[in-house]
């Protein structure tokens, strides 16, 4: 399936917006630092676990960028965006909001903190009570903030409506279940525009919709980039979602964070075998015939996260896979301005089949193997 969508004139290139200002000058918006989340759980036949979700995240999100984290369903990526969101609060590492510690904040500190934060979910009638009318439930956060008067809100929530696309007198008086999945959508996000945020928190916004839909929402996300100075944490596990979304993507595997850097670099040469795994599988509208060789195919399904490899998480899929993967964690290192891979073996200027190809060779003449 591919998602037909105009390309994003404002999509980093090499670590550069379309204004032509470096990501890396811009104001540091969000600032994630080793962050840790875990889960004790208990089950028939394997007692008392303990899930890590999130082991050690570090990212930064600068301002008006959008950072896409992906990465395959079960790879910890909601319950990364929660935590950012102190719900749960972490079990380790810091956050930071524009500029501010926001970790170890009372209930009362975090609630204000957090009003620049905002999050739009998964499933847009899930998300919205389904007894209110539209206008009302644009206006309510701002109600429970006490911000401005009653007549002012119905006005606000008025022109966010217009905003993502919607009509106030045919919109504004209909019910969630009274609208379809895109238009609920609009509903969410202008309700999460109504606080006046600077970061939206996006976890699988537009996977519940058709292809068509998703196509309309991915560019009021952009038009609303530029409208309202925002930024993003796109989270998604589709590929060519985040292509046309982002200025930086984040590949997540296992509670890690195995490849982060440039949207552009990344699409063009990845240095994660789990990238470069995932890219390929994304269908190419420009070829007329898909080339077998050019897919990546992973053997065996996403290790538990109670007990996950010991080395690096993804080598019982790597087809590059040698002992030391087995033996040693790979460090997230640098290899271009903004570009990190944690890898003992990373892509650089080769294919991961030329370099699987390498590693075969080298396994069957005496050296290192799985």
């Amino acid at each position: 399936m591919v998602l037909l969508v105009p390309a994003m004139t404002t999509t980093s290139t090499n670590g550069v917006d379309a204004g032509g200002t470096a990501a890396d000058e811009r104001d540091v918006l969000l600032s994630v630092t080793d962050l840790v989340q875990t889960y004790t759980t208990i089950s028939p036949g394997y007692g008392k676990r303990t899930i890590q979700a999130v082991s050690g995240v570090s990212f930064e999100i600068h301002a008006g960028e959008t950072l896409a984290l992906v990465g395959e369903s079960g790879c910890g990526k909601s319950t990364l965006a929660r935590t950012v969101l102190q719900s749960p609060r972490p079990k380790a590492g810091t956050v930071e909001f524009r500029g501010e510690p926001i970790t170890g904040l009372t209930p009362k500190q975090l609630r204000k903190a957090l009003l620049g934060m905002q999050v739009i979910f998964q499933d847009p009638y899930g998300s919205l009570d389904p007894h209110w009318r539209v206008t009302d439930l644009i206006a309510e956060p701002m109600r429970i903030q006490k911000m401005n008067t009653q007549k002012e809100r119905l006005d606000r929530a008025e022109e966010l409506m217009v905003a993502v696309g919607l009509d106030p007198v045919v919109h504004g008086r209909r019910r969630p279940r009274e609208l379809s999945g895109g238009q609920c959508q609009r509903v969410a996000i202008a309700r999460a525009l109504g606080l006046s945020p600077s970061l939206l928190v996006c976890d699988e916004p537009v996977s519940a919709l058709d292809v068509s839909v998703q196509a309309q929402i991915l560019n009021l996300f952009e038009n609303l980039r530029k409208e309202f100075s925002l930024s993003y944490l796109f989270i998604t596990h589709d590929l060519a979602v985040a292509k046309h979304v982002s200025d930086s993507i984040a590949v997540m595997y296992l509670g890690k964070i195995v490849e982060i850097g440039p949207a552009a670099e990344i699409y063009r040469a990845p240095l994660h075998p789990y990238s470069a795994a995932l890219l390929s599988a994304i269908p190419d509208p420009d070829s007329n015939i898909a080339s077998e060789q050019s897919v990546v195919r992973l053997q065996g399904d996403l290790p538990s996260a109670a007990n996950p490899p010991s080395g690096c998480r993804f080598r019982t899929r790597c087809p590059l896979a040698q002992a030391r993967c087995a033996e040693e964690e790979p460090p997230l290192v640098t290899l271009g301005p903004s570009h990190k891979v944690a890898c003992h073996f990373p892509l650089t200027g080769v294919t991961i089949s030329e370099a699987a190809l390498r590693s075969r060779n080298s396994a069957s003449t005496g050296g290192a193997s799985n």
